[in-house]
């Protein structure tokens, strides 16, 4: 599917992120990567073979905090 060079990460590797986005839609929340990933705003995914990634958020962010 990808005719990049070097060639994007195929949708199941772990690097599957990492692949170009080749349509994206923000008021939607969502972008289609080249290896045909949907890759949702809130970091969930969807692979092409109908698998669902659970959104996997950085841990740790509700430390965050704001200077005064």
């Amino acid at each position: 599917m990808c005719t990049h060079q070097p060639q994007c990460p195929t949708a199941d590797g772990p690097d599957r992120e990492a692949a170009r986005t080749v349509a994206r839609h923000p008021e939607q929340g969502w972008s289609l990567l080249c290896n045909g990933v949907l890759l949702f705003d809130d970091t969930g995914e969807l692979l092409p073979d109908g698998q669902i990634i659970a959104p996997h958020r950085p841990l740790g962010t509700d430390r965050i905090t704001t200077a005064a």
